[in-house]
């Protein structure tokens, strides 16, 4: 049985060049988790994609996101949490030099992405991560998607027991 299922499931174009495996590994996986947990009495899934998913993109990373969003949501889990993050932070066990530039210049971004751009803010994956717990101990509507600001708002809430 499960109550919830977490899902951060993704690669990397550079450890996954083949689109049909990448595919596979941040498509296919996530849904195929979110439907053996439904199967198993989960109801409410929880799900990290991206900002700008979109399941009809031109864009191969886009749209492979919406459509992860678009088959998980065809579930109909009793709740549905969509957490779209810009750049994900912070330190990475690979050393991965252009990406530690990219972070780098994303902290001077930051604080200028205001208004309807903040939702292109970087966050750290344990940010991610407190935020999905959060909105695990809420109550929540069928289907809720969140970005930076919803992230960002939920790390300010008191820690509750479960």
């Amino acid at each position: 049985m499960a109550d919830d299922i977490f899902i951060a499931l993704g690669t990397t174009r550079k450890h996954t060049p083949d689109e049909a495996e990448y595919y596979r590994i941040d498509h296919d996986y996530p849904v195929l988790a979110a439907k053996i947990a439904k199967a198993n009495g989960a109801q409410a899934v929880f799900v990290v994609t991206a900002v700008g998913a979109n399941a009809a993109s031109r864009l191969f990373y886009v749209r492979t996101k919406g459509e992860v969003e678009r088959d998980i949501i065809a579930l109909d889990f009793a709740h549905t949490h969509i957490f779209r993050p810009s750049m994900i932070m912070g330190q990475r066990v690979e050393d991965r030099p252009g990406e530690r530039l990219i972070i780098a210049a994303w902290h001077v971004l930051n604080p200028l992405l205001l208004g309807p751009a903040d939702r292109y803010r970087g966050i750290t994956g344990g940010e991610i991560a407190r935020a999905m717990l959060h909105a695990a101990r809420g109550d929540a509507p069928k289907l809720r998607v969140y970005h930076w600001k919803d992230m960002a708002a939920l790390q300010r809430e008191p820690d509750r027991q479960a």
